[in-house]
């Protein structure tokens, strides 16, 4: 890769004379930069989770497809995610408050340390280098170092033309032919070190100083060799609030169909708009409680931590969508409800689970299960359907014993999908039911694909297998062009920064978007499925089924009091549903 994109370097670069004139129409801030002979080393940082933990896609919101579609700068007509800056200003709690207060703690503070020194150094070039686009960030990136106080000899975006007519097809690429002006005009430095958090660009930027210095110890020396050195800086990268981020992308859908609908000559595409996928819905369980809950859960020493999966988060209603009887038997979404440990039970060695019985006792509720419970743990392999086979429960000791609150919701992950004109909200649950879509996305498709109608659909087949950060299995997502999503080039390598700098969208600060507040329709209380849980149903139930528990009253468990025997010949009830596969996965 490296040898290729310098030679294609070489074919652009300027044919005239490298001079600090011509080297600082690459930066977007106008200083002077100092004389070429006093610059002895170059210093070189990235912006994006690199130097600022910036946020990404959270993996725990949308699905597996729809992170490549944010990312495609082809899916949007204004860019979507790495090409639309409201969503850079959207960090924190946004521009207006975070630029007074220096976007604190949402900088790498090392690489700052770094910067610091760099500038201190009175014949080290300072500069910061990011494939972002030139139009669509200038104003907001300048914004985000001043207010921190870096001062950078140069800072480079990437132009939609270079200054000599350079065209840019990826970000990689961009920064080579930089690079190679960069060490062409400071002909007298003897190092250049490059800070960048991608493994896949620090290997880029390794081939490519490496060619560079065989072509200058060879019959094309123009300055001599240097010594280069590319530090690969550790992932930082951070995700929005969840209502500030569905609300943004909800402005970019927006603005999307707006063009559409406005019929502007070249824009192509197709209605999109954000549906979910909802997993199951039950009586949710914040994060202390849970902590409380799991100190129940008596697992013996000898287990790694990849051998148990802990849970405590809910008490299930139902696997699925809510049927509208149920849930207004259970008071709606957001409809809290108190109750009391009675109990704890160990099922097989597999599965640690506690009872419950709603406060007051005469409270009506709704269960998936014989009686209300809380998967607390799960051995590797184990169903959590199975917890409604225990029948034997040990009573929990007085100083253990505590009442908690829950809230009706939903564990559900978000999909952007074409609009399908007739489709209910119920039909847009279920993914694949709308009219037939068009190929929309590159030749790496990454968007949803119809899914065999009687098994269960896996979205994250293909994103862990598309995972960025040169395949580190942490799906880290930035746009580049038409390649799964990912930063940077065109074809196959993962994550693409930066932006196609003709087509950037101008920074416009947050009071452009209007509120903050949720826009995307989304107000009711939700829980976001985390990446190792994906999946979903393809076919929507007929109906409530035999497998619903309703109880007007509550009607205790049975218990053993000795110990943590079961009863083997107790039968449960079968995991999923008609057309569901294996849901107990789900939860």
């Amino acid at each position: 890769m490296g040898s290729a994109h310098a030679a294609y370097a070489a074919q652009n670069s300027s044919s005239g004379s490298h001079t600090v004139t011509a080297l600082g129409r690459w930066s977007i801030i106008n200083k002077q930069l100092p004389a070429v002979q006093t610059i002895k080393a170059i210093h070189v940082y990235d912006f994006d989770n690199t130097l600022f933990k910036t946020p990404l896609p959270n993996p725990k919101i949308w699905n597996g497809p729809t992170l490549g579609t944010l990312a495609n700068p082809d899916a949007f007509v204004n860019g979507g995610w790495w090409h639309d800056s409201r969503i850079l200003a959207a960090t924190g709690e946004g521009l207006a408050k975070e630029e007074p207060k220096a976007w604190e703690g949402w900088w790498n503070e090392k690489i700052v340390e770094l910067i610091q020194l760099s500038t201190e150094q009175k014949d080290a070039l300072c500069v910061l280098l990011t494939g972002r686009s030139e139009s669509g960030f200038s104003d907001l990136i300048k914004r985000m170092v001043t207010s921190k106080g870096l001062d950078f000899d140069m800072i480079s975006l990437k132009p939609a033309v270079g200054p000599n007519n350079q065209r840019f097809p990826s970000t990689m690429i961009f920064k080579q032919m930089f690079l190679t002006a960069l060490m062409e005009t400071y002909r007298f430095a003897d190092e250049i070190r490059i800070y960048e958090d991608r493994a896949k660009h620090v290997k880029g930027f390794r081939d490519f100083l490496a060619d560079y210095n065989k072509k200058q110890a060879g019959g094309q020396r123009t300055r001599g060799p240097i010594t280069a050195e590319v530090i690969q800086v550790a992932d930082i990268a951070t995700n929005l609030d969840p209502v500030i981020e569905v609300a943004e992308v909800q402005q970019i859908i927006n603005e999307h169909n707006a063009a559409l609908s406005s019929r502007r000559r070249g824009v192509r595409g197709e209605r999109l708009m954000i549906k979910k996928t909802v997993f199951y819905t039950g009586y949710l369980i914040n994060a202390t409680d849970t902590q409380r809950l799991l100190s129940l859960a008596q697992i013996p020493a000898g287990f790694s931590e990849t051998d148990i999966k802990y849970h405590g988060n809910n008490i299930m209603i139902c696997p699925r969508p809510c049927p509208p009887g149920i849930l207004e038997k259970v008071g709606g979404i957001g409809s809290k409800m108190t109750w009391e440990v009675t109990g704890t039970a160990c099922f097989e060695n597999n599965i640690w689970a506690a009872c419950l019985k709603p406060v007051p006792g005469t409270a009506k509720f709704h269960t998936d299960n014989p009686s209300p419970l809380v998967v607390l743990a799960l051995r590797k392999g184990a169903r959590p359907v199975d917890a409604g086979k225990i029948q034997n429960w040990q009573p929990v000791p007085p100083d253990k014993a505590f009442t908690f609150e829950t809230v009706v919701g939903e564990k559900l992950l978000l999909r952007v999908e074409a609009e399908y004109a007739g489709e209910g909200e119920y039909q847009s649950f279920f993914p694949g039911k709308g009219a037939k879509r068009k190929h929309t996305m590159g030749e790496d498709d990454f968007r949803s694909k119809p899914s065999h109608p009687t098994g269960p659909r896996n979205d994250q087949r293909n994103y862990h297998q598309l995972s960025g950060r040169g395949g580190s299995g942490q799906g880290r997502f930035r746009g580049g062009h038409s390649n799964r999503g990912f930063r940077g080039q065109r074809g196959g390598g993962p994550r693409g920064r930066g932006g196609r700098g003709g087509g950037g969208h101008h920074y416009k600060s947050l009071d452009d978007v209007g509120t903050r507040d949720n826009q995307g329709g989304f107000s009711q209380q939700v829980s976001y499925e985390d990446d190792s849980q994906r999946g979903f149903p393809v076919q929507p139930p007929q109906g409530p089924s035999s497998q619903y528990h309703s109880q007007g009253q509550y009607q205790p468990p049975s218990q053993q009091y000795g110990g943590w025997k079961q009863n083997a010949g107790q039968q449960g009830r079968q995991s999923g549903g008609s057309g569901y596969g294996d849901m107990n996965n789900y939860y």
